[in-house]
């Protein structure tokens, strides 16, 4: 079930419609309604302080019927908020909708404390109750540029938007860990600033020395990075400072800055509008979107977090598992779809900054080079077999000279009767050459035929979506594969 939607949309809680922020950092539902409890909700005994890295929110669990995206689920267990603090309430929005995995969810740890098992995610249960529907979600945040014009976002359960069609033949990036992971995280393999590639590093127990693990955070405006990372990024653009009262670099506004991310060996450029956005206090300012952070962001379960500035040059979806043939699901996955073509991007930079477009911008996939040399291991019949050609080496160089010397003098004679021969002309026909190999340019021109020239955005910052884990929630797949084997469709088309 699929429709236009931006980054908050509308969630029906006992027959009334509300508009949450759409949230791929958290896994729980909350809704701040004119009355406690709102219409059509139970409420149990039950409370709790959600507290994110941005806010709170303070409520009792409760259950109601709930409808998301046009799909019905009967009973919806969420935390029906009487008080809160939090930046999404401030532009429109009743609450959150947390998008992730249920092990990372409050509210169904707070309920199997009861011994229930009636505390699952919102998509959980949408799965759960409507088999028939892929266990997918996909989007691509909405924008708006300076002049006032609005880029629509797009966001749909179970199926693609159609221009954007090709994420499906996109690589599929495993989560971090691959296992019941409890967030959205993946595996960066480096990030590129104008034509320097710089690789990155994680703090994460058992992840790559030469990745990093990355939140991809729908919730949060800005990205939360190493500060290296932004030193790398901002250091080396004149005027340029790192402003520690405000806890940002402050950048001319004037200054492109031009740069990627590369993950799972694919290209992904950023607007440069996105890099260093115009201050939300002061238009004349530009401050980095990129925050750094003097220690982990993720108290050592990610490295950097991953927000709107940077996931608004994507279109991404999410995979909750395909399931075989068998009935039996596989473990998640993301697929994303670059959005930016980089020529095009600097030409909307410049017109609403000013200055001259760059052009030709390419950014070339870099190998692993972080991680050294390869050992090969090889086999004890493989290394007897070197042992014994070392032996007999000096014989058989003996022979394959004295066969090329044979050979020499064969082909000396051929040439002396072939110049001999009379009335023989050279052939005509010429022979073709290898074929020259196409200028290689990682963002394909065609994939942005249709797509509007993107513009300056307005930042709207709403919460970083990092929940206490006070509460244990035992490790599980985010949905019950074993339990209706055979029902499901695999997710992708």
């Amino acid at each position: 079930m699929g429709a236009d939607r931006s980054t908050c949309n509308q969630v029906t809680v006992g027959g009334v419609d509300y508009p949450v922020q759409l949230d791929t950092g958290s896994s729980d539902l909350w809704i701040l309604g004119s009355s406690a409890p709102i219409p059509g909700a139970n409420d149990t005994s039950q409370s709790y302080n959600l507290t994110y890295g941005i806010g709170w929110a303070f409520g009792h669990v409760a259950y109601a019927s709930a409808e998301f995206a046009g799909i019905s689920i009967p009973k919806q267990a969420f935390l029906d908020v009487s008080s809160a603090q939090n930046p999404a309430l401030s532009y429109g929005a009743d609450g959150i909708l947390g998008l992730g995995f249920t092990s990372l969810s409050t509210v169904d740890a707070l309920v199997n404390s009861t011994g229930a098992s009636t505390g699952r995610t919102l998509l959980y249960n949408l799965f759960q109750d409507n088999p028939s529907e892929p266990n997918f979600i996909a989007f691509s945040l909405e924008s708006t540029t300076d002049a006032g014009d609005t880029i629509a976002g797009s966001f749909s359960v179970g199926e693609t938007e159609p221009a954007y069609a090709n994420v499906t033949s996109t690589n599929k990036i495993p989560t971090w860990p691959v296992n019941s992971p409890t967030r959205w995280n993946v595996l960066l393999d480096s990030f590129i600033v104008g034509t320097q590639t710089v690789p990155v590093s994680s703090s994460v127990s058992g992840a790559p020395s030469n990745k990093a693990v990355v939140l991809l955070d729908s919730g949060t405006s800005y990205t939360y990075a190493p500060t290296d990372v932004c030193q790398a990024i901002y250091g080396g653009v004149a005027g340029a400072q790192y402003d520690s009262g405000l806890g940002q670099w402050v950048v001319p506004c004037s200054a492109e800055i031009d740069m990627a991310l590369q993950i799972d060996n694919q290209i992904f450029p950023i607007n440069p509008l996105d890099v260093s956005p115009q201050s939300t206090g002061d238009p004349t300012t530009c401050v980095g979107s990129f925050v750094p952070q003097s220690v982990s962001v993720g108290a050592g379960q990610f490295d950097w977090l991953i927000g709107d500035n940077v996931l608004r040059s994507v279109y991404a979806l999410y995979d909750f598992g395909d399931f075989d043939s068998s009935g039996k699901m596989g473990n998640p996955y993301v697929q994303i779809l670059p959005l930016v073509n980089p020529d095009q991007a600097s030409v909307d930079f410049h017109t609403v900054r000013g200055g001259t477009p760059n052009t030709n911008i390419t950014y070339a996939v870099s190998n692993d080079a972080a991680s050294g040399s390869t050992t090969v291991s090889l086999s004890t019949d493989v290394a007897n077999t070197i042992d014994k050609l070392s032996k007999y080496l000096p014989a058989m160089l003996g022979v394959m000279a004295l066969n090329a010397l044979i050979l020499i003098v064969l082909a000396i004679a051929g040439l002396v009767l072939l110049c001999r021969r009379k009335g023989k002309t050279a052939r005509a026909r010429k022979i073709p050459g290898r074929l020259s190999p196409m200028p290689m340019n990682n963002t394909n021109m065609n994939r942005f035929s249709d797509m509007p020239p993107p513009g300056s955005h307005t930042y709207e910052p709403v919460s970083m979506a990092l929940t206490e884990d006070t509460l244990f929630a035992p490790p599980s797949p985010a949905f019950k594969g074993d339990s209706r084997q055979g029902e499901r469709p695999r997710s992708v088309a």
